[in-house]
């Protein structure tokens, strides 16, 4: 995986955060879900130390180093549907996704 390519986050996700009243959200890459990965998005106040941080005005995303290899290159997005709105990641790593695109594998 080339680390050179930071994970991207979409003016529409940072619209929404903005929206939310949400300081930070953080997204992290966890084991488990039906593909073997699952994401996690979470609203937090504060990044920690060794977090990366992407930010536009006050508004922050936050990943942590054990999940940064896992979302190089990914685009991190917000989407509105009929059936809801959600935190959305587009993930080049991942070879395979399920069908609810919270889970993946690489």
């Amino acid at each position: 995986m080339d680390l050179a390519l930071p994970p991207k986050v979409t003016d529409r996700a940072f619209a929404r955060l903005e929206e939310l009243n949400a300081p930070l959200l953080r997204v992290a890459v966890e084991g488990g879900g039906c593909s073997g990965f699952q994401y996690d998005f979470r609203l937090e106040e504060a990044p920690e130390t060794d977090d990366l941080v992407l930010e536009r005005g006050n508004t922050r995303v936050v990943i942590d180093p054990a999940s940064l290899p896992f979302l190089t290159g990914a685009v991190i997005d917000f989407t509105e549907e009929l059936i809801g709105a959600r935190f959305t990641v587009e993930n080049p790593n991942a070879t395979s996704s399920c069908g609810c695109g919270t889970s993946f594998s690489i």
